[in-house]
């Protein structure tokens, strides 16, 4: 990680603009990869990656609000934002903001997330103007009327029904709820159809007023862009709209918490008339700020993360036993999640959980080989670099970045930090994650006999 000091930018004769701020904090090779970063006053911050390779741009807004931040009335509040910030502005209909970006070729796009929401475009370097424009206006004009918000929530609703008919998709709400319970993270980030129904157009839009404004805001840019230029673009289009805020405001801190996770060894089943049975085993695993998720992205690799995998080479070539079988990882800011996933046939759930069961304690107990631990260490490089490819992923990485740890690391420094991995540190860590007593979720049509043993596959 580096920061190389603070350059002065364009002055003019406002004492506001005198104070932005503008750091070069990754200095790239001939300006390609270069991570320049300016706070404006008001607290908003704006972070560009260069790369004129190519002739294309994405441009995004982070907002530092996730379904995290929700009480339990407000359960669905962020996402159900999420939509109506795209159902029209002072400026533009609906139509108006859909058409500007269609009629460029470009792609618009959100996603809400536990401690996040991100709202981006992706157009030719030369649409990124309207880009900027179209996006600024959505964050900061929205007009979020009643009878908006009574037309989204039919959608909303739906899209909460396609998600209860995906039982694959599903299981991972309800392992959240396993581990955490009923707080913010053991929630659906969609929200439930009793709390959607009951959300108002007032409520949303004082979530919208607290949540919204510059200092919990990231301006993200990658691809063939110039930094000045989205600066200035930027600032234009918030002074617009009125909504640079407080000129003397800090931006807020990546966030911190309270350890959530419950104790583990809890059981959730959800019975459903499905062709398989869906299955996640998990524990507790490691917040996004701890220095073992190095060693942990190995373990989770090594684990279930491709074709080679002990899961995948276990459970599903050497006895077929499911067509989908992999480890993940989830990390938060003060805590986090790993787990198992499977889906199988309802007779064989008991089979494919006895063998995901063994493969955690003989790791936790004796390490994976080196050869496994070098294997997953080639593979996660690999697949880090070549998930940077493109101008949205560089923007993803650079803003979340920001937001959630509150400096950028290169590339490089990456893929030192996960070559720097020894098999110790993969050892000690699998037997902190893997030594833990699991939790277990499943969805499937389960009989009583097999729910009742379904138990004893945590005990």
């Amino acid at each position: 990680m580096t920061s190389r000091g603070f350059e002065a930018t364009a002055r003019t004769s406002s004492e506001a603009r005198a104070v932005a701020r503008t750091q070069t904090l990754i200095k790239g090779h001939n300006g390609i990869g270069t991570v320049r970063k300016t706070t404006l006053p008001g607290g908003l911050r704006i972070v560009t990656e260069t790369l004129p390779s190519v002739r294309s741009a994405t441009f995004g807004i982070w907002a530092h609000v996730g379904s995290r931040d929700e009480t339990p009335a407000l359960n669905g509040a962020t996402h159900y934002l999420e939509h109506l910030l795209f159902k029209g502005t002072g400026r533009r209909s609906a139509l108006d903001i859909s058409a500007a970006v269609d009629a460029v070729g470009g792609e618009m796009n959100a996603f809400t997330a536990k401690e996040y929401t991100c709202y981006y475009a992706r157009v030719l370097d030369t649409d990124l103007p309207l880009a900027i424009d179209v996006v600024c206006d959505m964050l900061t004009g929205s007009l979020i009327r009643e009878e908006d918000v009574d037309v989204e929530r039919g959608a909303i609703l739906e899209e909460i029904a396609m998600t209860e008919d995906d039982p694959g998709d599903c299981v991972h709400d309800l392992f959240a709820h396993t581990m955490f319970g009923d707080n913010p993270l053991g929630r659906p980030v969609l929200g439930t159809v009793d709390t959607v129904n009951a959300l108002t157009a007032d409520r949303i839009r004082r979530f919208y007023k607290k949540h919204y404004d510059p200092t919990h805001l990231i301006v993200a840019a990658a691809g063939n862009v110039d930094h000045n230029k989205v600066v200035r673009q930027v600032r234009a289009a918030f002074e617009k709209a009125g909504a640079l805020g407080d000129t003397g405001a800090a931006p807020v801190a990546p966030r911190d918490g309270r350890r959530s996770v419950r104790a583990a060894g809890r059981v959730e089943l959800l019975g459903r008339r499905t062709e398989q049975a869906h299955v996640v085993l998990g524990m507790p695993g490691l917040a996004r700020t701890d220095d073992r998720r190095w060693a942990l992205g190995v373990l989770n690799t090594a684990l279930g993360g491709g074709m080679s995998s002990r899961l995948f080479q276990e459970v599903r070539e050497k006895r077929g036993l499911a067509y989908s079988v992999y480890s993940y990882t989830s990390g938060f800011a003060d805590c986090g999640l790993f787990g198992v996933y499977a889906g199988c046939r309802p007779s064989q759930v008991h089979d494919v959980l006895k063998i995901c069961r063994d493969e955690l304690d003989h790791v936790a107990e004796h390490g994976l080989t080196d050869e496994e631990i070098g294997r997953a260490i080639g593979q996660l490089r690999g697949s880090t670099v070549l998930g940077l490819e493109d101008t949205g992923a560089l923007m993803n990485r650079i803003g979340k970045s920001e937001l959630c740890w509150g400096e950028q690391m290169s590339v490089d420094d990456m893929l030192t930090r996960i070559a720097s991995v020894t098999p110790d540190d993969v050892r000690a860590v699998a037997g902190d994650i893997l030594g833990q007593r699991p939790s277990l979720s499943v969805i499937g049509p389960l009989k009583d006999k097999q729910a009742a043993r379904l138990h004893d596959a945590v005990a």
